[in-house]
């Protein structure tokens, strides 16, 4: 999963290293130790060689040997450690950033991931037998962290605490996974002791109503569905009482594949919205989509509001832009992950485990 971005993430780690490795190489150990003991000594400096009155050097030579910069890698020379310059990240950054955009990454999010990194990295010093990579490696974490985990809580604590029935609506486009994803969320949440009932509200879709049935048939799942052309909102409300009566711990409600611009089906989200008053609102789309599936999660965000995101196809993406992007743009999670076509096949989507993934961990 996500192959093509670890590769990216490594060669960025190689790229700094070899180019902080050649500035290190050109380095004359004398001229660094000479830099350092002239940058160290400013109570006993003469200031008519070593400054003019407005603080400029006095001598041209001086002001191109002795810039701050390379005083600061003088000094850390001569004690035994190596500077991180803005020059050894220059070119590897622009490489990451074409990398990010090539895994379809959303332009802001590569510019705050590549900022991110720019602060951890430039200045800092570190022992010269220390591993320039584990420092990469750990700019990485940070930026990667910093932006995948936007808005995270964590869902089966929200399940557990959350008044029952707890509501779910699931939306999206169509053919993304949406009812499938919605039948694996409910054999998810029976794996931990909790009851489903799951209700079509996608009563525009000829055939929709079969399909949910084959899942609730294979998962022995109460379904709840009205005739195709009834009312979303009255399916999903059908929902919630039958498991008010019958004690059911969570409702699954489906809803019609839809495009952000399509204002009767919008209408149809914000009457299920009046009407029943989900607890949770979850965007379904593809991880494979890219960046059209992140641009689709911030248009629903903006038209409908959502609590969260499941990717589909996790598993056939190798470029992860989606699920590094998502959470970042809209401010709401990722949650989980679909990762295959049997109903064990989702994961939660859990940060910290991703970006390990990312980075070799």
């Amino acid at each position: 999963m996500f192959d093509g971005l670890k590769d990216k993430l490594d060669s960025f780690r190689s790229d700094v290293e070899e180019s902080a490795e050649a500035a290190e190489s050109e380095a004359d150990p004398d001229d660094d130790a000479a830099a350092a003991t002239e940058a160290s000594s400013d109570d006993g400096a003469d200031p008519e060689t070593t400054a003019d009155a407005d603080g400029t050097p006095s001598d041209p030579d001086d002001a191109d040997t002795d810039s701050p910069g390379r005083l600061q890698r003088a000094k850390a020379f001569a004690t035994g450690k190596v500077v991180l310059e803005e020059e050894d990240l220059e070119d590897p950054l622009w490489n990451l950033e074409m990398a990010l955009l090539e895994s379809d990454v959303e332009m802001g999010v590569a510019e705050a991931i590549l900022a991110e990194i720019r602060s951890n990295l430039v200045g800092e010093t570190k022992s010269q037998m220390a591993s320039t990579g584990d420092l990469v490696e750990d700019a990485l974490r940070d930026a990667l962290l910093e932006v995948i985990s936007v808005g995270q809580f964590d869902f089966d604590e929200r399940i557990a605490q959350a008044e029952k029935p707890v509501t779910i609506v699931f939306t999206g486009v169509n053919g993304v996974g949406k009812t499938t994803t919605i039948a694996k969320l409910a054999r998810y949440l029976e794996a931990r002791g909790y009851s489903a009932v799951l209700a079509n509200g996608d009563t525009y879709r000829a055939g929709a109503n079969e399909q949910i049935r084959e899942h609730a048939e294979a998962l022995d799942t109460r379904l709840i569905a009205h005739e195709q052309g009834g009312d979303p909102a009255a399916v999903v409300y059908d929902g919630v009482e039958y498991a008010e009566a019958n004690d059911v711990d969570v409702v699954l409600g489906d809803t019609a594949g839809r495009l952000h611009t399509s204002s009767d089906l919008m209408a149809q989200l914000e009457k299920i919205d009046r009407v029943v008053g989900p607890d949770l609102t979850l965007f379904v789309d593809e991880a494979v989509a890219g960046q059209d599936a992140v641009e689709r999660a911030q248009q629903f965000d903006e038209a409908a509001e959502i609590d969260g995101a499941v990717l589909t196809k996790a598993d056939a993406d190798s470029q992860g832009g989606a699920a590094i992007s998502v959470a970042y743009v809209t401010g709401k999670p990722v949650l989980f992950l679909g990762t295959g076509q049997g109903y064990d096949d989702i994961e939660r989507f859990d940060p910290e485990s991703l970006v390990d993934d990312l980075l070799g961990a």
